[in-house]
């Protein structure tokens, strides 16, 4: 459904405000909502000058950091496919590194930037240099500056690597991989290793004056995994498609939410955190609201990506100068959110919630007091999630099994007593009974003989 016309004004407004304050030679973003493309615009010229070409939702922009998260759902789609486990060792598929000093490092140590490797290559500035190849980065010893699985370090170095280990898995470069495997099955022929017209020049804006410089661009070989990639508004839009959950069956939504968990936290001292590292995902939690999407920056380039991943809805933003971009990708989400909010899921009545039903009511984890209710998905709902480690949980062939919170993964099991009602429940092996600690309720450790007294 396309969007109001004073929506589309307000969106226009925002973006060209964007460009002049920020003094961005051209920026071009899209909104997505439903899986489509429901507003696109573009300001500037792609050359800064009044008589240039101007930027369109077609113009290539290169992507940088945002390459990362396709090489992150490729080396997914070879986990799901068996080709390798999250757990593995580096070294177990790329053997020339056991002579390294992060042979031991695990593939999700590498996807979620907790595996301590250095940020940088060891040679000049790679973004602004030609790249050399796999075997001359492995030559200049790319080392460790945390231990594996201590902390957040992000590293451009471990998306080489990965890229790597996407090539040599499929036994084709990693971006032929990326290309055949993903752009191509969603229709992203405008997504590509290097530039192609029409595109823009990467400029920085000279700080103190309205003068521009030109940027260089190259190959950066090795490096190329960690942010090579050109895309433009409509392609990219969808993949912001993708990750609200239209992955056209390239992944299962299931790896797909695991790929979006928190592993890593992004921590600045002095400051509340609000940013992590998923497995190949940035992710956000901004006032209780999930975010997932990848941020770029390159010589000359910055772009956005981010998709609230609960109703799909998700942006995209680029932008060719090297710094200066603001805070445009939340503003433009927020702008459609709040002039034109989703409508509510209509409620209907659900018949297949009557097995679940003998479960529903008040019941005690000792003297804590928990309502267990049932979802509109079928599921079962303890107290509130998040709170005094209330959970959701879905069912499964032997009972139910936690969704989040401290229960997440853990069995959920009714027991019935001689009658064939449900006397109480197991969690994990905390007792819930009707009342608190009911003695017909086989609460471990026994009731004490006076009971309540």
């Amino acid at each position: 459904m396309p969007l109001e016309t004073t929506t589309v004004a307000a969106l226009d407004r925002r973006l060209a405000e964007e460009q002049s304050t920020c003094r961005l030679p051209s920026i071009a973003a899209g909104l997505v909502r439903g899986g489509e493309l429901v507003w696109s615009g573009a300001v500037g010229t792609v050359d800064g000058r009044k008589d240039g070409e101007p930027a369109t939702d077609d113009t290539q922009y290169r992507i940088g950091s945002i390459t990362k998260t396709f090489v992150g759902v490729e080396v997914l789609r070879l986990r799901d496919e068996g080709a390798l486990d999250l757990s593995d060792r580096i070294d177990a598929h790329l053997p020339e590194t056991s002579d390294s000093e992060f042979g031991h490092v695990s593939v999700a140590q590498l996807l979620s930037h907790s595996s301590g490797l250095q940020a940088e290559t060891n040679g000049p500035w790679w973004e602004r240099t030609e790249g050399g190849d796999w075997a001359a980065l492995l030559a200049s010893r790319p080392g460790l500056r945390f231990r594996p699985g201590a902390r957040f370090h992000y590293s451009n170095t471990g998306y080489a690597v990965l890229g790597e280990l996407v090539g040599r898995l499929r036994g084709v470069p990693w971006d032929e991989a990326v290309r055949t495997g993903l752009l191509h099955p969603l229709g992203m022929a405008r997504t590509s290793l290097r530039p192609q017209a029409p595109s823009a020049p990467g400029w920085a804006v000279h700080p103190l004056a309205d003068l521009v410089h030109v940027e260089p661009e190259h190959d950066a070989g090795a490096l190329a995994p960690a942010g090579q990639l050109w895309s433009t508004v409509s392609d990219l839009a969808r993949w912001a498609a993708f990750l609200g959950g239209r992955t056209e069956g390239l992944l299962s939504a299931a790896t797909l939410a695991e790929m979006c968990l928190p592993i890593v936290v992004n921590d600045n001292p002095g400051q509340a955190w609000t940013a992590a590292h998923g497995l190949g995902w940035q992710v956000w939690n901004l006032e209780g609201r999930r975010f997932g999407g990848h941020g770029g920056s390159m010589p000359g380039f910055l772009a956005g990506l981010r998709v609230d991943l609960e109703t799909g809805d998700g942006v995209v933003v680029f932008a060719n100068a090297t710094s200066g971009m603001g805070t445009i990708t939340v503003d433009l989400m927020t702008l459609l959110a709040e002039r034109e909010p989703l409508p509510p899921t209509p409620w209907t009545a659900d018949a297949e919630q009557v097995g679940g039903l003998e479960l529903v009511g008040d019941w005690y984890w000792g003297t804590t007091a928990y309502s267990l209710r049932l979802a509109a998905d079928g599921g079962l709902v303890l107290g509130e999630p998040g709170l005094k480690r209330g959970s959701r949980f879905k069912r499964t062939e032997t009972g139910w099994v936690g969704l989040d919170s401290y229960h997440e993964g853990e069995p959920l099991v009714a027991h019935r007593g001689p009658d064939g009602h449900v006397s109480h429940l197991d969690l994990a092996s905390f007792r819930f009974s009707r009342t608190p600690y009911d003695p017909t309720a086989q609460i471990p450790g026994d009731v004490h003989p006076d009971r309540w007294h």
